[in-house]
């Protein structure tokens, strides 16, 4: 499964030499992909609970990223991401190690995790305080839990939402979504390879799309799920009918839903759409 990879995987970065090596490694990769901007969950509820160094970790996540910055030409923010079913207290803890580093590329907060242990009411005040100190908010819901959670990740006051399966149960709340444009971060080979989707023909992603719903496309953990953003692109036109111009629309609503400036999205943008006309 894949909480058992991930347990697998993780333990083996240890110090903060193991994460500037994933984190360049990372950059290097997106060169290729000839990804401009990435947005990067780090699962810092998991560097706390396993009593790491998060200081020192940061550190080498840092070198790894301005590295990567300088040799790949890649711009990267960092999202902490809290463990819902580890509480709320230990969430704390994750959203004020963001408020501490907001000024070194981490722009946001998530919680991923159990969203049927953890619903997303209780952690209101913990939103709250990242809001208060300028950070972006992010929830997986809808992943597992029902609609009702991502109506909840809505009041928390949350930007983008996290796989949202569960909308497709809700028309209220996909007229909602749509209306208000909160982009949905979609990762269908994550959602098959976790069973969240039995088969790819179950999944919404196409009628979220047609719906007038701001759907992104993403790779989720791409080590962990054997792909990449160009393999869900890739897959999304083969399987679901996405046209080219619909694929440059998913890419541009990426660059929308992300957390820069809005003056460096008018710059990737402008640069993303030069070498689509190509």
């Amino acid at each position: 499964t894949f909480l058992v990879a991930f347990k697998e995987v993780s333990a083996h970065l240890r110090g903060p030499e193991d994460f500037e090596f994933v984190t360049y490694r990372l950059m290097q990769q997106l060169k290729e992909e000839t990804v401009l901007h990435a947005e990067v969950y780090v699962a810092v509820g998991v560097c706390l609970y396993r009593k790491q160094d998060f200081a020192a970790i940061f550190e080498g996540l840092e070198r790894g990223r301005a590295r990567g910055a300088r040799d790949f030409g890649i711009s990267l923010l960092w999202i902490f991401d809290a463990t819902r079913h580890f509480g709320v207290e230990e969430a704390q803890k994750v959203f004020e190690l963001a408020a501490r580093y907001k000024d070194r590329h981490v722009v946001g907060v998530g919680i991923g995790g159990d969203e049927v242990k953890a619903p997303p009411e209780l952690f209101r005040g913990v939103y709250a305080y990242a809001e208060d100190h300028g950070l972006r908010l992010t929830a997986h819901a809808g992943e597992t839990g029902p609609a009702e959670s991502i109506w909840g990740a809505l009041n928390l006051h949350a930007e983008r939402i996290g796989h949202g399966l569960s909308a497709a149960q809700d028309p209220d709340l996909i007229e909602e979504l749509a209306y208000r444009q909160i982009p949905v971060e979609i990762c269908v080979t994550s959602n098959l390879r976790t069973g969240c989707c039995k088969t790819a023909a179950e999944h919404p992603v196409k009628n979220y799309f047609d719906q007038g719903m701001m759907v992104t496309l993403n790779s989720d953990d791409p080590a962990l799920f054997g792909t990449s953003l160009a393999r869900e692109y890739q897959f999304a036109q083969e399987t679901y009918g996405f046209t080219d111009e619909h694929l440059r629309e998913l890419a541009r609503n990426s660059f929308e839903a992300s957390f820069l400036p809005a003056e460096k999205k008018l710059e990737l943008l402008s640069l993303f759409d030069a070498a689509a006309a190509r």
